[in-house]
């Protein structure tokens, strides 16, 4: 049977991820004292209840000392285990924390970032030994399903590098977190025919007048070689998160467009996950329509 902890930062996706593992058929517990574990994890062993295998939430709240021991024991017991670790940055965690209204549980009379901080600090021992690590930044609620269902139902390689596909107006600024940044404002922009100015990037007629001009398909070729070249050696030094910054005037037209393929070719590479961001996407449709 597999048992998977899951770990990570408060307000980084826990309990939506061991949700989520319930409907994936494995029997889960949240917050179970460590005192309790290994009794827990022989009793269910010999049950078995017909279970895909279990998973445990196990964070802050659960208080860490002798976890190192469990985890001894649990491999002298020969256990299939494996940590999932779930991050996000400093600016998500907060955002997240002052939506909820809730406190964090080592910043119940300070402040959010003490909390936060002192957190990742008791918790690096358990990211460095984690199996996977997802960093649930960007992610939507139905996209951390899906980024598990293809680690643990359909048994599909991940080597914990998430890459995000951004793509965005400069004329709305300059994104904060690209690791790439790329302009695309050298190609033909639609927003000058009058026919495609209030469609985007994801409209096919668009798409088929960016990549009209053979420049299009020169420049994603090669982007498409320098990223699949940057790819594992980021993955050997132990990136998580990959945002690739795709930017044109107003972030409707060919970014979106180049973006979106940029997404296609990368979704055909085995080991990482992908998702599409369009930032500023609809915001110019707002501004003309108004006028």
């Amino acid at each position: 049977m597999k048992m998977i902890i899951v770990t990570g930062m408060s307000g980084s996706g826990k309990t939506v991820a061991l949700k989520m593992f319930e409907d994936f058929g494995y029997y889960c517990v949240d917050n179970l004292p460590l005192e309790l574990l290994l009794n827990f994890v022989d009793l269910t062993i010999e049950s078995e209840r017909g279970m895909k295998g279990i998973a445990l939430g196990i964070d802050i709240r659960s208080g860490l000392n002798g976890l190192q021991e469990v985890f001894d024991e649990l491999s002298h017991k020969k256990i299939n285990m494996e940590i999932l670790f779930l991050d996000a940055d400093d600016e998500t965690l907060i955002k997240r924390y002052k939506e909820t209204r809730r406190n964090h549980p080592l910043a119940v009379e300070g402040r959010l970032i003490d909390g936060i901080n002192l957190e990742r600090e008791r918790l690096a021992f358990l990211r460095e030994r984690a199996d996977r690590i997802l960093d649930t930044g960007r992610f939507l609620t139905k996209e951390l399903k899906q980024e598990l269902k293809k680690i643990y139902v359909d048994g599909k390689s991940f080597n914990n590098l998430f890459v995000t596909v951004l793509s965005f107006g400069y004329m709305y600024g300059i994104p904060d977190d690209p690791d790439l940044l790329f302009d695309v404002r050298f190609l033909p922009n639609p927003f000058y025919d009058q026919k495609l100015r209030l469609k985007t990037g994801e409209d096919k007629e668009v798409s088929d007048y960016v990549f009209s001009n053979n420049d299009a398909d020169i420049f994603l070729d090669k982007l498409d070689d320098m990223i699949k070249f940057l790819i594992p050696r980021y993955i050997d030094e132990g990136k998580s998160a990959l945002v690739i910054g795709i930017g044109c005037t107003g972030g409707q037209h060919r970014s979106v467009a180049i973006a979106a393929a940029i997404k296609e070719r990368l979704d055909n590479i085995e080991g990482i996950g992908v998702r599409l961001e369009h930032r500023d996407m609809g915001k110019n449709i707002s501004r003309i329509s108004q006028r």
